[in-house]
């Protein structure tokens, strides 16, 4: 089996989530004996040689993250290129995100599953995970044990062909914390979170605080 994986994520490679956890991903494919090529929507420069590979081959997944239940704008401007393939061609869909419940992915998945049929491929399900938001923060082992987890998942689609089997049905995690996770995780946004988030952003080269409004 031959996959044509294509990264949607916006961001380039060395600042794409998306692609550390393809690489991951990947391992697992290519230790089950499966070969890909794979593609970053954000070299348009690529965007002809990626439209090729979308008609020429018949196994195809899109891997992106969720901007709070909205699917990169950078993809949609892609899909509109293309025309439909009605060959049984199949598509799966990998869809990470910063929040840790899976039902925040879920409408995400709906839409995908949707997009699948309006450009007549078979729908090979989707691989819905949260909590990946620092993956491109950390470093070294730290990074390698939050995106390890997707080898095994490289592995079962090998495996199955699809992401319809419970191991990746359950790798989505908990579907709404309980209650009291809930209010925990809220206390920790509130007060915890707001130092990390302002070290993040001083590496990513911000000169104002995050509470700064300079429009109130």
């Amino acid at each position: 089996m031959h996959v044509l994986i294509i990264n949607a994520s916006p961001r380039v490679k060395q600042y794409s989530n998306t692609d550390k956890i393809l690489g991951a991903f990947t391992k697992g494919l290519s230790e089950e004996g499966v070969t890909f090529s794979q593609y970053e929507l954000s070299d348009r420069r690529s965007w002809d040689e990626i439209r090729k590979a979308y008609y020429e081959n018949n196994n195809i997944l899109i891997a992106m993250p969720l901007f709070v239940e909205c699917v990169p704008g950078i993809l949609m401007e892609f899909l509109e290129t293309l025309g439909p393939k009605n060959d049984g061609t199949k598509v799966s869909f990998i869809l990470q995100g910063g929040f840790y419940e899976a039902s925040q992915l879920r409408c995400g998945e709906t839409y995908l599953e949707m997009l699948a049929k309006n450009f007549g491929l078979e729908y090979a399900g989707t691989l819905v995970k949260g909590g990946n938001f620092g993956i491109r923060l950390a470093e070294g082992e730290a990074r390698d044990k939050q995106v390890e987890p997707f080898k095994e998942m490289g592995a079962e689609f090998a495996r199955e062909g699809s992401f319809f089997s419970p191991k990746c049905k359950a790798f989505a995690g908990p579907e709404q914390f309980p209650l009291p996770v809930r209010i925990m995780v809220g206390m920790a946004f509130k007060f915890a979170m707001p130092s990390y988030f302002t070290k993040a952003s001083k590496s990513f080269g911000a000169k104002k605080p995050l509470n700064y409004r300079p429009y109130k």
